[in-house]
């Protein structure tokens, strides 16, 4: 498989999962994600069925995550947020920071665990109660005036 297709493991809203592979880019066309299965069939389904898309190193491990909260503060830039599930399930995550990478069907955010087998996490909005910003980390560093020099006062009468 080309670079450009990613391993995702679809956890949807009835538990069921599906393993696949998607694009990089489009896999989400007008409220349908479309993935080729581990069989090489295209499988269309709709958004709203779907409860998390979780992007994997391997499909030999399962698609849990080790770890649904941080923690301690995480260090990584971004947005420390925390979702509700419609099911009440809970997950921490960091989103970014940026309004140009939000999607408008749903989050793409990091895990808690980024060492486990799920990379990343696409949660469609259809599958939220609520999304809580627990803090902002990072972020732009303030700029300070520059301080002005300090000269030293002549001691002596230089020529």
């Amino acid at each position: 498989m080309a670079s450009t297709h990613k391993k995702v493991i679809v956890r949807k809203m009835s538990r069921d999962t599906i393993q696949g592979f998607v694009t990089s880019d489009k896999y989400i066309l007008g409220g349908r994600i479309s993935l080729l299965n581990t069989a090489g069939n295209l499988v269309s389904m709709d958004l709203a069925d779907v409860k998390s898309i979780n992007f994997v190193r391997d499909f030999t491990e399962s698609g849990e995550l080790t770890r649904r909260t941080f923690t301690s503060r995480p260090r990584t830039e971004g947005l420390w947020v925390k979702l509700e599930f419609k099911d009440n399930e809970t997950l921490e995550g960091l989103l970014p920071n940026d309004l140009v990478q939000l999607a408008d069907e749903g989050f793409l955010l990091t895990p808690p665990d980024t060492r486990g087998n799920v990379q990343k996490i696409f949660v469609p909005k259809t599958a939220l109660n609520k999304l809580t910003i627990l803090s902002v980390v990072g972020g732009a560093k303030s700029v300070r005036p520059a301080k002005t020099p300090i000269t030293q006062e002549a001691l002596f009468n230089e020529s």
